[in-house]
């Protein structure tokens, strides 16, 4: 295998000499010791730094010619012979990065050791990693830098805004967090990245907004669609639980949705007024899958999970283009608070309080819920229905 001395310069670089088949060329270069170019029959040229460490030859890739220039590869050389003269070995940490565990076996890891044991709300912990991290599973968890989590915290603030973005910063802190307690030693690249200042949000649709966000929801295309946003307006439930809504959840008999598990981990029962049921009841005349979902979809998950176009559609024509889909479990909070309800009543209704699985259908309980949902109800048909002028 020839070895050559020579001063680095494009003008050499480019008129290295290749070798033989099978064979390598070796150049050094003079100016930065240890710095050398190895290049390959089929022209591929790349730059090492080649140093002796604990006795043993080693050489440390440090990136392809012409991808880095000759300047910033002796940096690199530079670099690297510091951390060799500290003792350090940058073949040990590649070696370590590539015995070290998987974002998605950090993941599963934090998901059966931490989460599902101390978190009612595992699923959604579960659910978003899986929506907005599904990317870096393949990578080692050290090769996740604090920009990439940097950029992505902006990525998602700019497409789904700046909560969801704020919930995936905590979710990765706290994904790396556990792995530094149970011994991984490294840095949480999610350290230093500010969160974006929340604003409390009080908007929900106003009563001379009502009547042409209906006729909006009326005129949506989407038949589920339609019947999600009526339902989200109605219940006042949250967008998950409602597309996630299952047959079995529902009693038409005592008129009640059981969710099993809410956004806190307890279960909620939330009263149906004739508007609900009617919808209800139609949907499962309609359902000759016999699917379990009220809202069944055709995509893997099974039920209908992605409402976006529809509901950009029904802001459009309405022309309440601020409004977003959560909004309307806030008007249903709203409505109750103008119609009369007490606090402890709109927090039951909107599942704000925990409650326990015996009070399943209790007519004391769910009666001054219902006369509550069902006054608000009747205050946004009025409204809906009222004539202009």
């Amino acid at each position: 295998m020839p070895s050559f001395r020579i001063n680095f310069t494009k003008a050499e670089l480019d008129k290295a000499k290749l070798p033989e088949q099978g064979k390598r060329n070796y150049y050094y270069d003079l100016k930065e010791s240890g710095l050398m170019m190895q290049v390959t029959a089929k022209g591929a040229k790349s730059f090492y730094l080649y140093r002796k460490i604990e006795g043993k030859p080693e050489r440390v890739l440090l990136g392809k010619y012409p991808d880095i220039s000759i300047e910033r590869a002796r940096k690199k050389a530079a670099i690297e012979k510091g951390e060799i003269a500290e003792g350090n070995n940058p073949q040990e940490k590649k070696r370590a990065i590539k015995a070290e565990i998987t974002f998605k076996e950090m993941f599963e890891q934090y998901m059966e050791r931490y989460s599902k044991i101390h978190k009612k709300s595992w699923k959604y912990d579960e659910r978003e990693i899986k929506k907005y991290l599904k990317h870096w599973f393949s990578r080692r968890i050290s090769t996740i830098k604090n920009h990439e989590v940097r950029k992505l915290h902006e990525t998602i603030h700019n497409e789904n805004g700046l909560y969801q973005a704020n919930r995936i910063l905590e979710r990765v802190r706290s994904l790396y967090n556990k792995a530094i307690e149970w011994g991984w030693q490294g840095e949480n690249p999610a350290l230093g990245i500010k969160k974006f200042r929340e604003k409390s949000r009080d908007r929900f649709i106003q009563p001379d907004e009502m009547k042409k966000f209906m006729e909006a929801v009326e005129n949506e295309q989407n038949q589920t669609a339609r019947d999600l946003f009526k339902m989200l307006l109605f219940t006042g439930a949250r967008k998950t639980n409602t597309l996630m809504m299952r047959w079995e959840e529902i009693s038409f008999e005592y008129r009640a949705w059981r969710i099993p598990e809410t956004k806190n981990g307890d279960p909620v029962i939330i009263p149906l007024i004739p508007a609900a049921i009617e919808i209800l009841e139609r949907r499962k005349r309609e359902n000759t899958k016999n699917s379990p979902w009220v809202f069944q979809g055709d995509g893997e998950a099974g039920y209908y999970n992605d409402p976006k176009k529809a509901w950009s559609r029904v802001r459009k024509a309405s022309g309440l283009t601020d409004l977003r889909m959560h909004d309307l479990r806030r008007t249903m909070g709203s409505y109750q608070a103008i119609t009369g309800a007490s606090l402890p009543v709109i927090g039951r209704s909107l599942g704000h309080k925990s409650q326990q699985a015996t009070q399943v259908y209790a007519h004391l309980y769910m009666d001054p819920v219902r006369e509550s949902v069902e006054k608000a109800s009747a205050a946004m048909f009025e409204m809906g229905s009222r004539e202009d002028g």
